[in-house]
C-alpha cells in the first residue's frame, strides 16, 4: 500500500518537474546557438537589470513555469556573451557543452559531495579524474587534488598545506596553536604576481609586510637575479614560501621555473607554490609545453578547469605533492560523517567546504570528451590564433603588441607612436568603442605604467573567421576614435 501511494507520488512529481525541465532546457539551447551572432557583450547594465528584477518579496508562490519563464526574460538581456567564439575580456573558458551537460546532471542528482560513502559516485569521479590531470599535466602521481570553486580557492588550500608544513619543520603545530606567536613566515614571489594570492595570504593571516616582492623582466616574469638576492637574505631559522608564476595575467608568460626552484631548494625550509591558474594547461600541449619546464619540481599548483579545460562554473583544482600536509590542513571530521579507511578518498580532507558539489563529473566528463590529443589541441590552436590576432593588429599604424606572444594572452597599446597620454587616452577609447559595437569583447587594463587592452584567447567555440573578424573590429575601433 505504501509503495502504490509512493510511486503515485513519485510519478505526479516527475510529471509536474518534466515541462519546468524540457522549459528551462529548450532557453539553455536556444542562448548558446544564438551567442555568436548576438552582440558580444550585455544589453543590459547592472543598474536597468536591477530595475527589472527588483520586486516585493513574494507572499504567495508562483507556478514553476512562470517562475523559469520569467527568469529568462528577466536575465538574459544582462548575460555577457562569456560563451560566444569572440571573447576575449578575462581569462575563461567557454563552459563546453559537454561540461554543461555533465553539471545538468550534477544539480539534478543533487550530490552533497563531502563524503566517499555518502556519494560514491562523486567521489569517485574525483579520483578517477585526478589522476587523469595529474597524468595530463606531467605532475608527481602521489599528489593530491582537492576540487575547488577556482584559483582564488586553490591558492587558499595549497598555501594553508604550505603555512602548516612550514611551520611544523620549525616544531610550530598550526593546526593546534594558531598563528598567535609563531615563527613568521616570509613569502617571496614576483612583483606581477596575481591579487588572489594575496587574497589568499591574508585569509591564511600572513600580511603584505611578510611578503617580498621581487622585479621583473619586460613580460612580467621574475628576473633570476633579484631572486637569487632574495633567497640569499633569507636565514636557516624561517619558514619560507616562494610562489611562481605559470602564465602572467597580461603576457602569458612564465617565471623561469626550473632555475628559480633549484635555487629555493637551496634553502632548508622553503615551499615552493606555482600560480598556474590557465598557465599550467601549457604542460598538456607538447609545443608549449617547454615553457612550463621544471615545473613538477615544485610543492604545490593552482589551476582552473573553466579556464581552458572548458569546463562550467565553478571549477578549480587544489594540487599537492604532500598528501599528508594536504589533508592536515583541510580534512573535516565529525562523529556522524564515516571514516575512510586505506584506499578510500573523502573529497571534503582536500577543500574547506563540506558541503558543496560534486565538481569531479565535469571535469570527468570533459577529459574524456577532449581526451589527451583534443587538449592538446585546443591549447595549441588558441596560441596560434593568438599570434595570428597580433600579427593582424599590428598591420596598422599605431598599434603595438607589447609582449612576446608565447601563450594565449595579447598586451596591446594604442597610439604607441604618439605621446603616453595620447595613448592611454585613444587605448581607453578603442576599449570602449569595442565593447560599444559588439563584434568582440575585450577589458583593459593598466599594465607597467601605461594603459593596454587585454586580450584573452581561450575559447573553444572560436575560429580563426571569428579571429579575423574581431581584428577587423578593433582596427575599424581605433581608427573611429582617432579621427574623432
Amino acid at each position: 500500500m505504501f509503495e502504490s501511494k509512493l510511486a503515485n507520488v513519485m510519478a505526479s512529481e516527475h510529471s509536474d518537474a518534466t515541462p519546468t525541465w524540457n522549459l528551462a532546457c529548450h532557453h539553455a539551447k536556444s542562448f548558446r546557438e544564438g551567442i555568436g551572432t548576438r552582440i558580444q557583450r550585455p544589453i543590459q547594465t547592472y543598474p536597468e537589470s536591477l530595475a527589472v528584477f527588483e520586486e516585493a518579496t513574494p507572499e504567495h508562490g508562483t507556478p514553476p513555469h512562470d517562475v523559469i519563464s520569467d527568469l529568462v526574460q528577466k536575465a538574459e538581456p544582462g548575460l555577457h556573451a562569456m560563451t560566444g567564439p569572440r571573447f576575449y575580456g578575462w581569462v575563461i573558458g567557454n563552459s563546453h557543452e559537454v561540461g554543461v551537460a555533465a553539471d545538468w546532471l550534477t544539480a539534478a542528482w543533487g550530490q552533497n559531495t563531502g563524503n566517499h560513502s555518502a556519494t560514491p559516485a562523486a567521489a569517485a569521479a574525483e579520483t578517477v579524474a585526478a589522476e587523469w590531470m595529474l597524468d595530463l599535466l606531467g605532475l608527481p602521481s602521489e599528489s593530491s587534488v582537492g576540487f575547488v570553486t577556482g584559483c582564488t580557492m586553490a591558492h587558499f588550500v595549497t598555501l594553508a598545506a604550505a603555512r602548516g608544513e612550514v611551520l611544523a619543520r620549525l616544531g610550530w603545530n598550526v593546526e593546534a596553536e594558531g598563528l598567535s606567536g609563531s615563527p613568521s613566515i616570509k613569502v617571496i614571489l614576483g612583483e606581477e604576481a596575481h591579487s588572489t594570492v594575496y587574497s589568499a595570504l591574508k585569509y591564511l593571516g600572513i600580511g603584505k609586510k611578510q611578503v617580498v616582492q621581487v622585479a621583473v623582466d619586460s613580460n612580467g616574469a621574475i628576473c633570476q637575479e633579484n631572486f637569487a638576492k632574495a633567497i640569499s637574505e633569507s636565514t636557516e631559522d624561517q619558514a619560507v614560501i616562494v610562489v611562481l608564476q605559470a602564465g602572467q595575467l597580461n603576457t602569458g608568460t612564465f617565471d623561469p621555473l626550473r632555475p628559480l626552484i633549484n635555487k629555493a631548494r637551496e634553502l632548508k625550509n622553503c615551499w615552493i607554490h606555482v600560480d598556474g591558474a590557465f598557465g599550467l594547461w601549457a604542460r598538456a600541449c607538447p609545443d608549449r609545453a617547454y615553457l612550463a619546464d621544471g615545473i613538477e619540481l615544485a610543492d604545490s599548483w593552482a589551476v582552473d578547469g573553466h579556464k581552458w579545460l572548458q569546463t562550467p562554473y565553478d571549477c578549480g583544482y587544489a594540487i599537492v605533492r604532500d598528501a599528508e600536509a594536504h589533508r592536515r590542513a583541510m580534512t573535516i571530521a565529525a562523529s556522524y560523517l564515516p571514516s575512510a579507511a586505506e584506499g578510500e578518498r573523502d573529497p571534503a580532507h582536500y577543500v574547506p567546504e563540506l558541503s558543496r558539489r560534486a565538481r569531479g563529473f565535469a571535469t570527468w566528463a570533459m577529459i574524456k570528451h577532449l581526451g589527451r590529443d583534443g587538449i592538446a589541441a585546443m591549447v595549441s590552436r588558441h596560441c596560434q590564433y593568438a599570434r595570428l590576432l597580433a600579427e593582424l593588429l599590428v598591420t596598422e599604424r599605431g598599434v603595438q603588441v607589447m609582449n612576446d606572444v608565447v601563450l594565449n594572452q595579447l598586451a596591446v597599446r594604442f597610439g604607441a607612436d604618439q605621446t603616453q597620454e595620447y595613448g592611454d587616452a585613444i587605448t581607453q577609447k578603442t576599449i570602449a568603442e569595442v565593447q560599444r559595437e559588439g563584434t568582440c569583447f575585450a577589458g583593459g587594463a593598466k599594465w607597467r605604467g601605461v594603459w593596454i587592452m587585454r586580450i584573452s584567447v581561450i575559447g573553444f567555440s572560436m575560429t580563426e573567421a571569428d579571429v579575423r573578424l574581431s581584428a577587423e573590429a578593433i582596427i575599424r575601433a581605433y581608427r573611429k576614435v582617432s579621427v574623432e
